[in-house]
C-alpha cells in the first residue's frame, strides 16, 4: 500500500504538468478547431525561459533559491512563452485562417520542426543543467502518521501540484467570468455570429493562444524545479504526451484536458513502478489507440452535430 500511494504521489506532479500542457491543446482546438502541434515546444522554450532569468532574477531575490525567485522566474516565462505563442498566431496560422485545415496542420508540424532545430542551434543540442531556484528537498513527515510516515514528498512536488491548482483557478475565472472569457466561448460556439456581434475574433485568437503558450510555458518551469536537466527536444515527448492526455479528457473540453493530463501521469508512474519503465511511453501511446476506438470524444467531451 506504501509503495502504491508513493506511485500515485509520484503520478500526480507528473500528470499536473501534463495537465497545464494539455490544456493549450484543448483551448487553441476549442476555437480553431485545429490542434498546434508547436505547443509541445513552447513548453521547451518556457524551459530555456527560465534558464537564462533565473540566475540575474534570483539575484533581486537574495542570490539563492527562494520562493520568491522562483515565482518570478515563472511569471517571466509565462510572459516571454505568451509572447512566443501570440508571434506564431500572428506570423504562421494567421494568413491560414480562411485555408482547409489540412494547411494549418502541416504549418504546425513545420512550426514544431522549426523550434526544435532552431532550439538545438541557439541553445546548444547538449542538456543544459537547470539553476536551483528553489530549495527542493523531502519533507520530513510526523512519526504519528505510521507507516505513511515512510512516503516520500519534496517540496518540488508539493509546488508543482499547487502552482498546477492555482492556475486551474485562475484559468477557469478568465474563461467564465470575464468579457474575454465569454468572447472566447462566443467565439468557439459561432464565429460568425460573434463577429456580427462585435467580437475582435482576430484579439481572441490571439489571447487564446497566449494564454495557452503562457501555461505551457509554467509547465516548463515546473518541469525543471523537479528534472534539473532540460535540452531543445524535450518538448517532443511531452507534447504527445500531453496531445494522447487531451484525446483522453475529450479535445476541447478544459475539465477533460485537466482530467486527462492527471490521468496519463498517473499510468505513467503506475507502469513504471509495477511494470517497467521501457513500457511506460508504448502504454501511453496504446491509450491514445483505445480512446479513438471505444471513445473517439474522450472522457467529458460531448458529440457535436453538423449540418450538411
Amino acid at each position: 500500500m506504501i509503495e502504491f500511494l508513493q506511485q500515485l504521489i509520484n503520478g500526480l506532479g507528473q500528470g499536473s504538468i501534463y495537465a497545464l500542457i494539455a490544456l493549450g491543446y484543448t483551448m487553441v482546438y476549442g476555437v480553431l478547431r485545429f490542434i498546434n502541434f508547436a505547443h509541445g515546444d513552447v513548453y521547451m522554450l518556457g524551459a530555456f525561459a527560465g534558464l537564462y532569468v533565473a540566475p540575474w532574477t534570483l539575484r533581486l531575490f537574495g542570490g539563492g533559491p527562494s520562493f520568491a525567485g522562483a515565482a518570478a522566474v515563472l511569471l517571466l516565462a509565462m510572459a516571454v512563452c505568451a509572447a512566443a505563442g501570440v508571434a506564431i498566431e500572428w506570423l504562421c496560422y494567421r494568413p491560414l485562417r480562411h485555408r482547409p485545415r489540412l494547411n494549418v496542420l502541416i504549418t504546425a508540424i513545420g512550426v514544431s520542426l522549426f523550434l526544435e532545430n532552431a532550439g538545438q542551434s541557439v541553445f546548444g543540442a547538449d542538456p543544459k543543467s537547470f539553476p536551483e531556484i528553489i530549495a527542493d528537498r523531502a519533507l520530513d513527515l510526523p512519526a504519528s502518521w505510521g507507516p505513511f510516515a515512510m512516503l516520500t514528498i519534496t517540496v518540488g512536488q508539493l509546488l508543482v501540484v499547487g502552482v498546477t491548482l492555482v492556475l486551474l483557478v485562475g484559468l477557469r475565472h478568465v474563461v467564465r467570468r470575464t468579457r474575454l472569457g465569454l468572447a472566447m466561448r462566443a467565439l468557439a460556439f459561432n464565429p460568425g455570429a460573434a463577429s456580427l456581434m462585435g467580437v475582435n475574433n482576430g484579439v481572441v485568437i490571439a489571447f487564446t493562444f497566449g494564454l495557452g503558450s503562457a501555461l505551457a510555458g509554467a509547465a516548463g518551469i515546473l518541469t525543471s524545479i523537479q528534472q534539473s536537466s532540460i535540452d531543445p527536444l524535450m518538448g517532443v515527448n511531452a507534447g504527445l504526451k500531453a496531445f494522447v492526455a487531451a484525446v483522453l479528457g475529450g479535445i476541447g473540453s478544459l475539465p477533460g484536458a485537466a482530467l486527462g493530463g492527471v490521468l496519463i501521469g498517473l499510468l505513467e508512474a503506475l507502469v513504471v513502478g509495477y511494470i517497467s519503465p521501457t513500457y511506460r511511453d508504448p502504454i501511453v501511446f496504446a491509450v491514445l489507440i483505445v480512446i479513438l476506438l471505444v471513445k473517439p470524444t474522450g472522457l467529458l467531451g460531448g458529440t457535436e452535430r453538423e449540418k450538411v
